[in-house]
């Protein structure tokens, strides 16, 4: 599971479609509505947030509008309402490896792709604020 610090509009299709699935998953988790992936280090920064299910669906939300923008059609009846969601931190160094790893990513699947995250600065979700620091403690790298 991944659900990126990153904007959707850095993500290829593959990864918007995947981050779109994972979210959708990690939100059933976070509902207790499955019993898989319930201790899943992704999940850490939702669950410490005032609202897991808000903040999910806030993120959720984010990867819809990125799906509009392209003309995709996520269907967003299945997303839990974050409207007004504060925003979660993310440190600079979990954007920077988190670049590092979509680009890597990309140079695989999605030159083209790759080519565009490598000419812009990263940005992140809209659900995040960026702030200084290392990988987040939860990362995996």
């Amino acid at each position: 599971m991944r659900l990126w610090s990153l904007h959707p509009a850095h993500l290829d299709r593959q990864g918007l479609i995947a981050c779109w699935r994972e979210a959708l998953l990690a939100q059933k988790v976070l509902a207790g509505l499955t019993t898989g992936y319930r201790s899943h280090p992704q999940l850490i920064r939702f669950r410490a947030a005032d609202g897991p299910l808000a903040a999910i669906g806030a993120y959720l939300s984010g990867l819809a509008e990125e799906a509009d923008a392209r003309g995709y059609r996520f269907d967003r009846t299945k997303i839990h309402d974050g409207s007004g969601h504060a925003q979660l931190p993310v440190t600079t160094g979990q954007l920077d490896f988190e670049a590092k790893h979509l680009a890597a990513k990309l140079a695989l699947r999605s030159p083209a792709d790759a080519d565009r995250l490598a000419d812009a600065r990263p940005r992140t979700h809209p659900l995040f604020r960026l702030g200084p620091g290392p990988i987040e403690g939860w990362e995996r790298p």
